[in-house]
């Protein structure tokens, strides 16, 4: 079976985007979350993006693809201003979130990023409990009064993690004693627990076995009614499975937005079409 043909057997197989949400499926009418205009990164003197322009909907989740290099974490970094803590990197353009500069004088980057969150490519626990890894963002932030509403908190993102029943028995235990696609749900819990508004995914399971991809991939789906949602995968089915709209980036350029199934099965550029039918990449 060639790539493309699989890709459109997923996309076949699970519920259109328009059926589970009312809405007609495309840009048309849906709220953006966030906004990109005229993005550009420079590492030194080394151009990373060329004026990427992007919108992000709201309670949808956007996949970036593209070939190793082109740019997509780069631009994601840009989203929760992960960028500044690289030395010598630049942005310039603007990012906006519900309208509002992020780069912004006004604007503090540790709150953007608790209603910005991000998910590494490799589960990163903190060298605590489980339930102190869920814990601690809002502790930091203030967001409970006592234990007990603590406790809530740990509780309700765990549930929203679809790890609570596998781990309510061992919440003192290391958040490192756990499988790495439990580490990856617990570090989901970890950042759903300040309740942000977006959640950003660099490759999230490309190092977990089948059956945990499986598990962050329903997860994702779930998630998508509360958080507005941005991956980043190599894995082309993956995009194909979990989101609504996709961009393919290429040599620091955007070259197209769309929506998933048009990006797989009728893209507008060639460079797109030599990208899913594996000429390239």
């Amino acid at each position: 079976m060639s790539i493309t043909s699989g890709i459109q057997n997923q996309l076949k197989l699970r519920p259109r985007a328009d059926d589970r949400t009312g809405q007609r499926s495309g840009a048309a009418g849906l709220p953006n979350k966030m906004t990109a205009r005229g993005v550009k990164v420079f590492y030194g003197a080394k151009q990373a993006l060329r004026g990427i322009d992007l919108d992000i909907q709201e309670n949808r989740v956007l996949a970036l693809i593209g070939p190793s290099g082109c740019g997509k974490s780069t631009f994601l970094r840009c989203l929760n201003r992960m960028n500044d803590t690289i030395e010598g990197c630049r942005v310039e353009g603007q990012i906006a979130l519900d309208g509002e500069d992020v780069y912004g004088k006004a604007v503090d980057a540790v709150q953007l990023r608790a209603r910005v969150g991000m998910v590494f490519q490799k589960p990163n626990p903190f060298p605590k409990s489980i339930y102190d890894n869920v814990a601690y963002g809002p502790r930091i932030h203030g967001l409970a009064s006592g234990r007990d509403e603590l406790d809530e908190v740990v509780q309700t993102s765990l549930k929203r993690a679809g790890l609570w029943a596998e781990v309510k028995d061992r919440l003192r235990e290391p958040g490192t004693s756990l499988s790495g696609g439990q580490q990856q749900r617990l570090c989901i819990a970890r950042a759903i627990a300040v309740s942000p508004e977006v959640i950003l995914m660099d490759e999230p399971c490309s190092a977990l076995d089948p059956i945990a991809t499986a598990h962050i991939e329903e997860l994702i789906d779930e998630l998508r009614a509360n958080y507005t949602i941005v991956i980043v995968t190599h894995n082309m089915q993956q995009a194909a499975r979990v989101s609504q709209r996709t961009a393919f980036f290429h040599l620091g350029e955007m070259v197209e937005c769309d929506d998933t199934e048009e990006i797989f099965t009728n893209p507008r550029d060639e460079r797109t079409q030599g990208y899913i039918t594996g000429r390239y990449g």
